[in-house]
């Protein structure tokens, strides 16, 4: 049983569409279509750019790069968004190249000799993860707890810190031939920089979303005068191309690159279920773990076809995600639409050789914004971790130790075995994988030390250090909120992870709704008339039971359940008493009220006649009610962050 309010409507009362599912009409899917379009493209030509000029590809090759990376993301955003059997998440998910690969993939494509030698090394990675993943998806999204928030927002921030670099060599003229004394390059880079705030700051909505586009624009346009726009490619590309399988040759598999790219895809797999949690809160449709499993099977087919046509790893676009939440236009269909524009525009070479023409000073300044605010996202994250417990500073501080260290002296790779080397050779591997071990080390091995227990009673618990916890500590702490035993925290964590408190808030709540309901009735029963957290059942504290003077934790919010009780005088009690004896005999279940909201001792005994009077399905839905509301203010009282 769900208590749920739909967003959705229709003409058929008794089958509600959800607005994810709704068609716009075609004028209006068209534009919404073409604005995610615009606020995709940027980030979505960035990768082929960079890993182009980094690997030592001509403009012919790296034209055919974007035009490839275009005509499979749309391939990727309607698989995801419109999704076929049990691939895909049927929300309105746009897919993009993950910037997590940029770091690996150029390592990778310098090993094997750059080039096109190197390029062909990289898709063989690409096709062999996108399996890799699309096959571990259903346990994957299993494994998922064990990447909570110290972990996400290390590698987040690691990813941020880690491309910087990437974004400050072609703000000084690019890999090939880099000028960093040079004042016009420096002008354009800062230039480019000052457009793209200067439109966020000014602006609101839409343009705001294309902020980074504007400022690519108009950072080559001030090129121009300069000479460092060449449009020779443009007029020498033809106007219809179709990428072909394997254009640069068939693809080699190292075994190191292969490793290298799996460990991407399991970082990829984070951001991924992240965005997807994210993007079903802002629609108002349930995530669960079959969603997780259904979006990374989407990313690993979509994957392991960029890798057959000569494109890279995909992942959920987080910028899309955003431009979901701004315009509150749900329909999955919207992002289909601008799947089907990008294969349209993959189609054209002329497109990409226009794209290709942005000088580097213009596209570092650029990259510098979009890489920056990576970090930042990172940081966020990490603003939810508990940094009084000495191992998440121990997590954090080496993975980004450990992720600069590489990135600034990146030579150290030679240092280890060629295998070792790709693995570790990037800075953003090589700090995820840090981080990832260090948090199986400290919170899932061994006897775990440094902090209090999270089941220590009558205490409250951080979001993040319930997070990290085990299977039998999250029920043991969930399980508080209730009074007697249930299978709900169990439940609850096998959705997990969670992105915040709110977010694990409002699984308990699904889950206790979800229920079958001999199990409700079966919780319900252990609750004391009228007594939310007050009464004799296992949750409660024993100095709330017996009248104490308990002001913390669970204490505090039996205490303040039990307030409720002052508002009767003996007269009143004894009202109270022959009302619950009859609803239990009538119903089978205690009268179950939360006295924290309960009102005036007249609303109280009013509240307590009219539902003696409720038909029995009615008031099975009344208590299953009451049990999730007491529950949802002991949840506030007992989680912190």
């Amino acid at each position: 049983m769900r208590l749920r309010r739909s967003t959705g409507r229709t003409t058929d009362p008794a089958h509600p569409v959800h607005p994810v599912d709704r068609v716009p009409p075609a004028g209006r899917l068209a534009v919404y279509g073409m604005q995610h379009v615009l606020a995709f493209y940027a980030g979505a030509v960035v990768v082929p750019i960079l890993l182009a000029n980094a690997i030592g590809l001509d403009e012919r090759q790296l034209i055919h790069l974007i035009n490839a990376d275009l005509f499979t993301c749309g391939i990727a955003s309607i698989l995801q968004s419109v999704g076929i059997g049990r691939i895909g998440v049927r929300l309105p998910l746009l897919q993009g190249v993950t910037f997590t690969a940029v770091s690996p993939m150029i390592a990778i494509g310098l090993a094997a000799g750059g080039g096109t030698a190197g390029l062909t090394t990289i898709y063989g990675a690409v096709i062999v993860a996108g399996l890799v993943t699309f096959l571990a998806a259903p346990y994957v999204a299993r494994l998922l707890r064990f990447f909570p928030p110290v972990v996400t927002g290390t590698v987040i921030t690691v990813i941020g810190l880690a491309l910087l670099p990437v974004a400050a060599t072609d703000a000084v003229g690019g890999a090939n031939a880099p000028d960093p004394g040079n004042p016009l390059y420096l002008g354009l880079a800062l230039g480019t920089l000052a457009v793209i705030v200067l439109i966020q700051r000014l602006f609101r909505g839409f343009l705001a979303t294309v902020a980074v586009l504007a400022g690519l624009v108009l950072g080559t346009l001030a090129a121009v005068p300069f000479g460092l726009v060449d449009l020779s490619a443009v007029g020498e590309s033809d106007w219809v191309g179709v990428t072909t399988p394997f254009h640069f040759g068939w693809p080699q598999f190292s075994i190191a690159a292969i490793l290298s790219m799996i460990v991407v895809m399991m970082i990829t797999a984070v951001e991924t279920t992240g965005d997807v949690i994210a993007t079903g809160e802002i629609v108002d449709k349930k995530v669960g773990p079959d969603d997780v499993a259904r979006a990374l099977r989407a990313d690993g087919a979509a994957t392991t076809l960029g890798g057959v046509l000569n494109s890279f790893p995909y992942t959920c676009f987080a910028e899309n995600v955003g431009l979901v939440r701004l315009t509150r236009v749900s329909s999955r269909w919207v992002v289909a639409a601008a799947g089907g524009f990008m294969i349209l525009i993959g189609l054209v070479p002329k497109a990409g050789a226009l794209v290709a023409a942005v000088p580097h000073p213009v596209l570092g300044g650029a990259a510098l914004a979009m890489f920056a605010t990576v970090a930042v996202v990172g940081i966020q994250t990490l603003s939810r971790v508990d940094f009084r417990d000495h191992r998440n500073v121990v997590v954090v501080g080496s993975g980004l130790g450990v992720a600069l260290f590489v990135t600034v002296q990146p030579d150290v790779a030679q240092a280890l075995p060629q295998w070792a080397g790709i693995v570790l050779g990037s800075g953003i591997t090589a700090g995820s994988v840090v981080a990832i071990g260090l948090n199986l080390l400290f919170f899932h091995t061994g006897r775990r030390r440094g902090a209090a227990p999270a089941t220590a009673g009558g205490d409250t618990v951080t979001f993040d250090r319930l997070a990290a916890a085990d299977a039998g500590e999250f029920a043991a702490v969930l399980g508080r909120l209730f009074e007697g035993p249930t299978a709900v925290p169990g439940r609850v964590h096998a959705r997990g992870p969670f992105t915040d408190a709110t977010a694990l808030r409002a699984a308990v709540q699904d889950e206790l709704f979800a229920a079958p309901p001999e199990e409700q009735r079966a919780l319900m029963g252990h609750y004391p008339d009228l007594g939310g957290l007050v009464g004799t059942g296992s949750a409660a504290p024993a100095s709330a039971r017996d009248g104490g003077t308990a002001t913390t934790g669970a204490g505090a919010a039996a205490l303040r359940d039990r307030a409720g009780l002052a508002l009767l005088d003996g007269d009143d009690r004894a009202e109270l008493a022959r009302l619950a004896a009859a609803y239990r005999e009538r119903f089978g279940f205690p009268l179950i009220v939360c006295l924290r909201d309960a009102g005036d001792r007249g609303a109280l005994l009013a509240t307590a006649r009219r539902r003696l009077t409720h038909p029995p399905a009615q008031e099975h839905a009344a208590a299953l009610v009451a049990v999730a509301t007491v529950a949802g203010h002991r949840f506030d009282d007992l989680v912190s962050g």
